[in-house]
């Protein structure tokens, strides 16, 4: 990734076709109104298709024993707690295990402050692995869509200590729905560290449109058929 963050939102758009000329700050009728239209529109479309493979994962996933579905609290616009959904990819005990894992290991340690996410998780399942690595289980999140408490594009949904680390982007990311996908996501870029994140977050909201959306959206199909991650 470029050291320069403002180059690498540059390319990422650049791959896009889409400016990163920011727009005035007052809410387009896009952002008031369009993109919801837009969250619901495809959020139904999807789901004849959508339904089926949940229920598939949710049974396979079932088979040890534990939970198939998973809900966190995030933070959403506004600073709203919302329950956030999952396919279950991590073992049953997991908040013990990763406690031990990172008192054993202090690379991890900081792997985990830098990225919140470890590149060798010892939580996840072999299942688990696999949903990951192809986003799946991320599906259900479109009840959260459909509820209204996500979109599908925007930032990703955080837990409430980790607002905090957008510092002057803040109001950036409670200002958006929380989003299954966005500009980093796509980017091959799921290895940034949480300040660049911010600044892909920032680049978004001031930039966000129909257009955008639906690229994005569709790079996210192609990310997903490719095994790249989300």
């Amino acid at each position: 990734m470029p050291t320069d963050i403002s180059s690498a939102i540059g390319s990422v758009y650049s791959v896009l076709g889409i400016s990163t000329v920011s727009r005035d700050r007052g809410k387009s009728f896009y952002e008031r109104i369009g993109k919801r239209v837009f969250d619901v529109s495809l959020a139904f479309f999807l789901l004849p298709v959508l339904v089926p493979i949940i229920f598939l994962l949710w049974v396979l996933v079932k088979r040890d024993g534990g939970a198939g579905f998973y809900a966190q609290p995030r933070i959403g616009k506004g600073g709203k707690a919302f329950r956030c959904w999952k396919i279950r990819t991590m073992v049953v005990d997991a908040d013990r295990k990763l406690a031990t894992y990172l008192a054993r290991n202090p690379d991890a340690m900081d792997e985990w402050d830098a990225f919140h996410k470890l590149s060798d998780d010892p939580r996840i399942t072999r299942v688990g692995a696999f949903l990951r690595q192809t986003s799946l289980d991320e599906l259900p999140q479109i009840w959260n869509v459909i509820r209204g408490e996500m979109s599908f594009v925007g930032p990703r949904p955080v837990v409430r200590a980790e607002v905090r680390r957008y510092g002057s982007f803040r109001y950036t990311y409670l200002s958006m729905k929380p989003g299954i996908t966005g500009v980093w996501q796509t980017s091959a870029r799921n290895d940034v560290c949480f300040a660049d994140r911010a600044d892909f977050d920032n680049a978004y909201y001031n930039t966000m449109s129909v257009a955008l959306d639906t690229k994005l959206v569709l790079k996210t199909a192609l990310v997903v058929l490719n095994r790249t991650g989300v």
